[in-house]
């Protein structure tokens, strides 16, 4: 009877403990990633930007939340709020009291699909079918019939009053430490709400430094921000590929960008030109799927530095 139940068992025991770790663990083991870009003007001091995503708040999240607001203490020149804060329709006063210390500090904002619609069941397995099938969000799939619509305008109302930069399909500028900031942003391309047409014309010429930003990493996005000459796109939206293999990285990433590029700093090429693009893993998880493995949340501070 050992010889033929043990193996069984003991793949199921291990399977338990992997799902305990993944979800009891892992996915509240905040982390802050540190990395270097250099995209400022010769001479210029450096600036520090921190990059917070796919926070998907749900009501009762404690340890996140004060980890969001111990993040104020890295005293940031901006922050930079790439989307899907919500995983929750009745999680927005959590959400913003967690990001209160943070909206004392200059910063721009996109949204994602979560801020839009609540979340629904679905298999996770579902990713790696339409990974194989070339279907991602709504850009080859049926359009979502039945979504529950989160109180998104709270959200935006709130940005708004702090200060935070609206950059929904819209352009904007910020002066931080004497340095002239231009932003483009799109909305969710994993919805088909991004309008590109809308803020094409690439970088400001007087602008000391032009950043697109943009949810949900989509070729077509990252490709218009490359070819129309921004240096630097941020992104989120991929969790990093959320359930990772160690020594491997991600299986999927919920869009059309490789897995290779599923989180953190890498480069984009399109239209002879190189751009350099960062992607954020995310702090928080689909509240129906609040596992990470091989994949800790993070928020990241980038330090801007000058060109070489």
């Amino acid at each position: 009877m050992r010889a033929r139940y043990g193996v069984p068992l003991g793949i199921t025991a291990l399977g338990a403990a992997g799902v305990a770790y993944a979800a009891g663990f892992e996915a509240r083991s905040f982390r802050l990633r540190r990395v270097s870009v250099p995209v400022l003007p010769r001479g210029a001091n450096p600036l520090r930007v921190l990059q917070v995503s796919d926070i998907h708040m749900v009501g009762g999240q404690r340890k996140k939340q004060r980890w969001l607001r111990s993040l104020a203490g890295l005293r940031p020149d901006f922050v930079v709020n790439t989307g899907d804060n919500l995983s929750d329709p009745d999680g927005v006063p959590e959400l913003l009291d967690a990001l209160g210390p943070l909206m004392d500090f200059p910063g721009v904002y996109v949204f994602g699909s979560n801020d839009y619609y609540g979340p629904k069941l679905r298999n996770p397995a579902r990713y790696l079918f339409e990974k194989l099938q070339g279907r991602h969000g709504l850009n080859g799939n049926p359009p979502a019939v039945g979504a529950v619509h989160n109180p998104w305008e709270g959200i935006r109302d709130a940005f708004d009053a702090a200060g935070w930069l609206d950059l929904t399909n819209a352009r904007g500028r910020l002066k931080v430490e004497g340095l002239e900031l231009a932003f483009t942003g799109l909305d969710d391309p994993h919805i088909k709400r991004d309008r590109y047409e809308k803020v094409a014309g690439g970088p400001e010429a007087d602008a000391d430094l032009s950043v697109g930003v943009v949810h949900a990493p989509y070729l077509r996005s990252l490709d218009a921000f490359t070819a129309d000459g921004y240096p630097l796109v941020l992104a989120g939206h991929t969790h990093g590929g959320q359930l990772c293999v160690p020594f491997y990285g991600a299986l999927v990433t919920n869009c059309d960008i490789d897995t290779d590029r599923a989180k953190g700093l890498s480069t984009h090429r399109a239209g002879g030109r190189t751009a350099h693009l960062h992607v954020s893993a995310g702090c928080g998880t689909n509240r129906y799927t609040p596992v990470r493995f091989a994949c800790p949340p993070e928020a990241t501070l980038l330090t801007l530095t000058p060109r070489d």
